[in-house]
């Protein structure tokens, strides 16, 4: 299995890289600009987060990312800046969230679908994120947080899911456990 990681700028993209070999797949963090030609042939992406800001501006930064969404046929992972971009590009809105989180997070899982597929019905994440994701059309929210409404979600019509917290840092419980459940989708 190969996974091309898309690099919207997060500190954090090689944990994503780390956790996956940790996993035992291998992975390649790209550029934005990177042609959709060299990542056709890859078994998931995944978005990773960053410092841009969606929802104001930030998705004139991320590259070829919109031709991934439209012409990648298999399973999408975004996110925080990640997550975001999915959901503007499907018809949401990405917006200054009411409450900003920065730092542990309650995660409160509402559909464990297969994203979340055995793990508890709350724990903590790791957040850092100052937009939110809301009114994503075609989509279903997985889990929320006392501050934000759609913390993770997935399309009702392709394997393209979405999570605002960082389930790659040490901070975030059952992080890698996320990152096995997406792979498993990506095998099928």
């Amino acid at each position: 299995m190969f996974v091309s990681i898309v690099d919207f700028g997060s500190q954090w993209t090689h944990r994503i890289h780390r956790t996956l070999t940790y996993l035992d797949v291998e992975s390649k963090i790209i550029p934005v600009s990177t042609p959709f030609s060299e990542i056709r042939k890859s078994d998931a992406l995944i978005i990773s987060g960053g410092a841009l800001r969606i929802g104001i501006g930030g998705a004139e930064q991320t590259g070829s990312t919109k031709e991934y969404l439209e012409k990648f046929e298999g399973p999408i992972l975004g996110i925080c800046a990640g997550q975001q971009f999915i959901g503007l590009h499907f018809g949401g809105k990405a917006q200054p969230a009411a409450g900003p989180e920065y730092g542990k997070v309650e995660l409160i899982i509402d559909d464990k679908d297969e994203l979340f597929a055995g793990l508890p019905d709350k724990f903590t994440v790791w957040a850092s994120h100052n937009d939110e994701v809301v009114g994503t059309p075609g989509f279903s929210i997985l889990a929320h947080s006392k501050a934000c409404s759609n913390h993770a979600f997935k399309s009702n019509l392709r394997p393209i899911y979405g999570c605002l917290f960082h389930p790659e840092v040490e901070h975030s419980e059952h992080g890698s456990e996320i990152y096995a459940n997406f792979l498993r989708i990506a095998k099928r």
